[in-house]
């Protein structure tokens, strides 16, 4: 069995947990919430590229996505953001949905799944 390495670890939860080949990452939000949606998105898809290299992964390597917008009529300002994100031919399997988030100044928190 592989070994199980953890990031970014608090008592509730870790940011990156690395099993075998395969990088967890935990919900990720925007640090400056005053931002509109496409804001947040930017920040939090910024947040990804950089736990994802600590991992000594990158988004070409996005197996799965999960978004919840807290808002789903947004769902065109995050997809501007997204599509820009995503490199041509490497978009992960995903999923979007709307849901109330933990705090209301949230509008997007996104998870991905990736490859090492």
């Amino acid at each position: 069995m592989s070994d199980i390495t953890r990031h970014h670890t608090n008592q509730r939860m870790s940011q990156t947990v690395i099993h075998g080949d395969t990088v967890y990452l935990a919900g990720q939000v925007a640090a400056d919430p005053s931002a509109d949606v496409a804001g947040q998105t930017r920040q939090i898809l910024q947040q990804i590229d950089g736990l994802l290299a600590e991992a000594g992964s990158d988004k070409t390597k996005a197996l799965m996505a999960t978004i919840w917008l807290s808002d789903i009529s947004t769902f065109d300002q995050m997809n501007a953001e997204w599509d820009a994100w995503v490199p041509a031919g490497h978009a992960p399997a995903r999923a979007c949905v709307e849901s109330k988030l933990a705090f209301p100044q949230y509008t997007v928190e996104i998870r991905v799944v990736a490859a090492r």
